[in-house]
Order: C-alpha cells, then sequence, then structure tokens
C-alpha cells in the first residue's frame, strides 16, 4: 500500500486551499445578498455571479490542496477532461441551489433542497475530481468515510444557504465565510482520508498532465477571478446607497435656485 502525503509542501497548500474557500463563499454571499435586494435582471445577474463565485472556490479549494497531495512509489496525473467536468459540475449545480433560494417564496423549502442539491454537487464534484486522478495501482475508499463528507458537504451547503438568506453585515457574512470555508476544507480532507491506494509499480507513463501543468496554472486563474470579482462587488454600491443617492440628486419641491 502506497504512503498519502496530503500536505508535501507542509501547511501551504491547506491554508491557501482554505483561504480560496473562504474567498468564494464570503463573495457568493455578499453577491446573494445583494440579489435578495434586487429584482429583475440585476438579480438574475447577482445570483449568476454568486453561484460562479461559490462553485469557483470550492473547486479551487479542492484542486489547490490536491496539489499537496503525493503517493509513494508512484507519480501522479490528472485527466484534463474529468478535471474540467468536475469545475462545471460544481458551478451548475450550486447554480440551482442559489437560484432555488434567489427565487422561491417557500424560503424553507428553498433550503432545504438548495443545501441537499448544492451538497451533493459538491461531493460530486469532489469525487469527480478524485476520478481524474492517474496513478500506478488501484484507489479505494473507506465507505463511511465517504458517507461522512458528503453529509458534511449537505449541512456546510445548507448552511451557507441560510446565511445568504438570514444575514445582511458586512462583519456577519465575513465570520459565516470563514465558517462556510472550515467546512468545505473538513468535507476535502475528510473525502481524502477515505482514500487508500494500492501500489502497483510501473515503469509505463502515466496519462494525463500533471498538478503544475494544468491544476496549478488553472486555479490561478480562477483564484485571480475571485478576488478581482470581490474587489468589484466591494466597490459597487448597493441598492440603499443608489437609492440614497437618487434621492439626494432630486430637486427639492418648492426650493428655490
Amino acid at each position: 500500500m502506497g504512503h498519502l502525503d496530503h500536505a508535501t509542501f507542509g501547511w501551504l497548500t491547506p491554508v491557501l486551499s482554505y483561504v480560496m474557500a473562504c474567498t468564494g463563499a464570503a463573495l457568493g454571499l455578499r453577491c446573494t445578498v445583494r440579489a435578495l435586494g434586487s429584482t429583475g435582471r440585476a438579480r438574475r445577474n447577482w445570483l449568476l455571479t454568486a453561484a460562479s463565485a461559490i462553485g469557483t472556490g470550492i473547486w479551487t479549494m479542492h484542486f489547490v490542496a490536491m496539489l499537496g497531495f503525493g503517493v509513494s512509489g508512484t507519480a501522479i496525473r490528472y485527466d484534463v477532461p474529468l478535471t474540467v467536468l468536475s469545475l462545471v459540475v460544481a458551478v451548475v449545480v450550486v447554480s440551482a441551489g442559489v437560484f432555488a433560494v434567489g427565487y422561491s417564496r417557500d424560503r424553507g423549502r428553498a433550503l432545504l433542497l438548495g443545501g441537499l442539491t448544492t451538497g451533493l454537487g459538491v461531493a460530486s464534484m469532489h469525487y469527480l475530481g478524485m476520478a481524474a486522478v492517474r496513478l500506478h495501482g488501484d484507489v479505494r475508499y473507506d465507505p463511511m468515510l465517504v458517507g461522512l463528507s458528503v453529509l458534511i458537504a449537505v449541512v456546510a451547503a445548507t448552511a451557507a444557504l441560510w446565511a445568504a438568506l438570514n444575514i445582511r453585515s458586512p462583519v456577519a457574512v465575513t465570520l459565516a465565510s470563514l465558517v462556510m470555508g472550515a467546512a468545505v476544507s473538513s468535507m476535502h480532507y475528510t473525502g481524502m482520508f477515505a482514500v487508500s491506494v494500492h501500489v502497483t509499480p510501473s515503469g509505463s507513463p502515466l496519462p494525463g498532465a500533471t498538478a503544475m501543468q494544468f491544476i496549478f496554472p488553472l486555479a490561478v486563474g480562477l483564484g485571480s477571478y475571485l478576488f478581482l470579482t470581490s474587489a468589484f462587488v466591494a466597490l459597487s454600491p448597493t441598492a440603499g446607497e443608489r437609492e440614497a443617492s437618487a434621492s439626494a440628486q432630486r430637486p427639492v419641491p418648492g426650493a428655490t435656485r
């Protein structure tokens, strides 16, 4: 059995992956709050941004953490189409959960449905990403830990959507995003601790791309998207600020020029 190392670069990848999860959660929550205060096209656009932020943050967290994953006795490669598919699944399923909350009139039912959908989507993204791993040997999973990781994903997603519905202040959103980042990271490492690898030594080349050839550049690009979008959201006025500005510019009845 190959020895698994989940932090070949020390604390760098776990800490950086947690930061990415928190950033995606914070941006997603802020955008959802903006969406719930908007109508029409603006609501749709804010929800799309929220879904892309949360989905991208979760995916980036997973694969930044995977940069630190190693197995003794074998190299590791990644199937590029499956890796990209895991990103698409993350964004699409998170979108379904966010839109369910953003447009449903029955918030309680939408919360449960959205949390379940989004949580299963997060778990699907994780295990699709693991299915993209190519190495010399067989990858096996502990069913109990797999089930626990899925449960954590569903609970984390439901908590995040609840926060989007009930939290408004920036400080509260920041605290909620820190908790959400911890939950997503816990889900990832619970899923990784479920893994065992039986290495079959071989000199044949592995198909796919190395983490540094594909995962690292894509993670950097998506991480840049998250930080730039966060800056845009932070600088864009809220609905209340726009209304106050418009009110200040209206002429006062009876006022003389």
